[in-house]
């Protein structure tokens, strides 16, 4: 069910943050300031020796600076113990003493049907497991032996047959209560207005059950055991539960075997249910599956919400390494500071499941460790011809890493992904280079990496020189028309401000303190405060077009396809009023943090610099440490994203959560 704003902004005002998260968390003494409600401690969700997990009575909010976990009083019951939105909400309502809101009947009935459809598509898993058992699950049966698999791994991923009958399913539920309507809308029959009777749309199948991240059937995959249908594999249609690039198979399962590994471990993510299934039997619980199609930007979210580098399996041939290179393009769009992505290719010929079932886990451990960071894959497919034998096809290698970095979102994962082929780009091209003008062989002398063979680093005096040519071309092309934007962390503050000019007035302290490096910004900032003069409220139509006015739409629209690049939501104008206050409020503290520590860093190199020229011996270690520190907690803030993505309830962003 939904909430009203006012209703939540009370629970959070009634009961400190500190209260909900206390009983879960020992608070840190030495760094806990309780007077100011400022509490630190060793987070909950990831282990840790060193408190690094932040909680503040004051906003309401918590974060960690280690894992990056943040939210509110609901998003921690939600995300540490597993409630619904709805019961996390009745549990601080509980604690606060304030009754919960009538629910509103729509809501209630949407809920209901949702529920009754899981209740329907549950009945159809235990039918399809029932006849797996039964004589007609006969061949089945040999086929899943056949392939390796023990009753116990049967049972653990639910595995049934769909009888060879247009009606078999469609009778059962109908005689259990099922009613026509919802059958159909769980997708378990083919309908429609050009079908008189609809029949059930699995029919001699293997059956494997597709859960949710709660671990509720919420769809169904089937491989055919006749050889003669030409799809072998078909999912469940897209229905109320079930839209098949938000999932991947088996994720709650391998969420809770990476969990369960201190944090260390990672989720792999193979190709299909069986590759998974083997796995697991092979006792590698961390697999999952995209849904028989390409991995998906949310199934690849989902995988970054499991694991800060989730491994990437691709099978041994050539589709396996297009799948791959498709992936990279997926993976630099979403890249973040201690966020990416391994790839791991199998031999030629072989997938997880011809692995494991031939020759163990051994091999694929092997595999597992030899995976290979996106940089390398990056590399390897724009020089995958290995031909650079002329200045042209030098510089269209160069432009093409040119566009590949300009994709990265993330301003600081790029300037050092640029910086990274720059290094790579230098070795290489010094290596094709012809001796003396001779025609030499275009890939001879050097290495998959870019690095000369027995070079260390590749790096010499002709390539240190080449470096110095390669960094000015990078500036001049791979970089250009950059410098004049601002910085993401700025342009999420102001089109925060242009898209919700509510927040005017509502936070006109913090507003009207900022002061923007960038001078357009300021400008836009400038003519947004003067709309407030007099005490107006401004809406967006009104923003909008008094900026238009003064000349800043193109301007405006490079911002807007900047944030589109870092995917900072919580600024656009499809965000809800209170997500987007709630992503401007930690923009901003970082924002402001991060001046801070500029000017103290500035403000020490002076001090060392005039303790140098007096010979004060003794001042200069001390303030080198403090400079250290300052440039340490510096370069952690850069690192930490603006807008942290997982709440945006009221924008409808949290997805597979009650209430959203």
């Amino acid at each position: 069910m939904r909430f009203e704003s006012s209703f939540l902004d009370e629970l959070r005002d009634r009961v400190p943050i500190s209260d909900i998260i206390g009983k879960r968390v020992s608070w840190d003494k030495r760094k806990t300031n309780i007077s100011r409600g400022d509490w630190w401690a060793c987070c909950p969700f990831h282990g840790e020796k060193t408190p690094s997990f932040h909680c503040e009575d004051r906003k309401g909010r918590y974060h960690c600076f280690g894992c990056g976990v943040s939210g509110d009083h609901f998003r921690f019951l939600t995300e540490l113990d597993g409630l619904s939105f709805p019961e996390a909400v009745r549990y601080v309502a509980d604690v606060a003493g304030i009754a919960m809101p009538a629910p509103d009947p729509r809501a209630a009935q949407r809920e209901k049907e949702r529920a009754s459809l899981i209740d329907v598509v549950e009945m159809a898993a235990g039918f399809y497991q029932d006849r797996l058992q039964a004589a007609d699950g006969a061949k089945a049966r040999a086929y899943l032996r056949d392939r390796g698999l023990s009753g116990r791994t049967i049972a653990t991923f639910r595995l049934g047959y769909a009888p060879d009958g247009r009606n078999v399913l469609k009778e059962y539920l109908a005689s259990r209560g099922a009613e026509k309507q919802q059958i159909e809308a769980c997708g378990l029959v083919v309908h429609g207005p050009d079908i008189a009777v609809s029949y059930d749309r699995f029919r001699d199948r293997i059956m494997f059950p597709i859960l949710s991240a709660r671990e509720k059937v919420i769809a169904f995959g089937g491989r055919a055991m006749s050889s003669d249908i030409p799809a072998k594999y078909i999912n469940s249609n897209e229905t109320e539960l079930f839209h098949k690039g938000r999932v991947l198979y088996n994720l709650a399962r391998a969420r809770r075997a990476v969990q369960g590994a201190d944090g260390a471990g990672t989720v792999i993510a193979v190709e299909g249910y069986m590759d998974v299934i083997a796995l697991h039997q092979a006792g590698i619980e961390n697999a999952v599956a995209p849904l028989g199609t390409a991995l998906t930007e949310d199934q690849l979210e989902l995988l970054w919400r499991a694991t800060p580098e989730p491994v990437l399996c691709f099978d041994g041939d050539e589709a396996g390494t297009r799948a791959a290179y498709r992936a990279v393009d997926l993976a630099l769009a979403g890249l973040r500071p201690g966020r990416s992505v391994r790839f791991a290719m199998l031999p030629q010929g072989k997938d997880p499941d011809d692995l494991v079932r031939e020759e163990g886990r051994t091999p694929f451990d092997a595999v597992l460790k030899a995976a290979r960071p996106l940089a390398d894959m990056v590399w390897m497919r724009e020089t995958a011809s290995g031909i650079f034998d002329t200045p042209e096809k030098r510089a269209a290698l160069e432009s093409a890493f040119g566009k590949v970095t300009a994709a990265i979102g993330d301003e600081t994962v790029r300037r050092h992904y640029v910086q990274d082929m720059r290094d790579r780009l230098a070795a290489f091209l010094e290596s094709n280079r012809p001796a003396g003008g001779a025609g030499a062989g275009a890939g001879r002398g050097f290495q998959r990496d870019g690095r000369r063979q027995g070079q260390a680093g590749g790096r010499g005096p002709k390539a240190d020189r080449r470096v110095a040519m390669t960094n000015l071309l990078a500036r001049s092309t791979m970089v250009r028309g950059q410098s004049e934007l601002p910085t993401p962390r700025e342009s999420v503050l102001a089109l925060t401000l242009i898209n919700h000019p509510e927040l005017l007035i509502a936070e006109f302290d913090e507003v009207s303190a900022i002061e923007f490096e960038n001078r357009q910004l300021a400008n836009i900032l400038e003519q947004l405060l003067d709309l407030c003069a007099g005490g107006a409220n401004p809406d967006r139509e009104a923003a909008g077009a008094h900026l238009v006015g003064g000349g800043h739409e193109d301007f405006i629209a490079r911002l807007k396809q900047q944030i589109r690049y870092t995917r900072d939501w919580t600024a656009s104008e499809e965000a809800a009023l209170e997500d987007a206050r709630e992503g401007f409020i930690q923009a901003l503290a970082l924002y402001k943090r991060t001046r801070a520590l500029r000017q103290q860093k500035s403000e020490l190199e002076r001090d060392i610099a005039e303790a140098t020229e007096s010979g004060d011996g003794e001042a200069v270690p001390r303030l080198m440490q403090s400079l250290q520190s300052v440039q340490s907690e510096y370069n952690r803030l850069e690192r930490q994203e603006a807008i942290v993505e997982g709440f945006g309830v009221l924008s409808g962003r949290v997805r597979g959560t009650a209430g959203k």
